[in-house]
């Protein structure tokens, strides 16, 4: 179970999506969940994925700014949904 950081709603690991940044700053969507850094989880919803570039929960959490890039490939990811 894994929490999202935008809802804090606690789901099973393969209802999120995860979101890792590296030590160096780089930021990946991880659709193995195994990529080394920290992690940060959300729900696969465009509601969620606009609230969280909207207030910078992904930010936050992972202490790196997030490229929009990441949230164009989130968005495309729940469009496949």
């Amino acid at each position: 179970m894994r929490t999202c950081v935008v809802t804090k709603e606690v789901l099973p690991k393969k209802e999120l999506i995860r979101v890792a940044a590296t030590k160096d700053g780089v930021v990946s969507v991880d659709l193995t969940g195994k990529a080394h850094g920290r992690g940060a989880y959300l729900k696969l919803s465009k509601a969620v994925i606009e609230q969280a570039e909207k207030n910078k929960a992904l930010d936050k959490k992972l202490a790196v700014n997030v490229p929009n890039e990441i949230y164009e490939e989130l968005m495309k990811l729940a469009d496949d949904k």
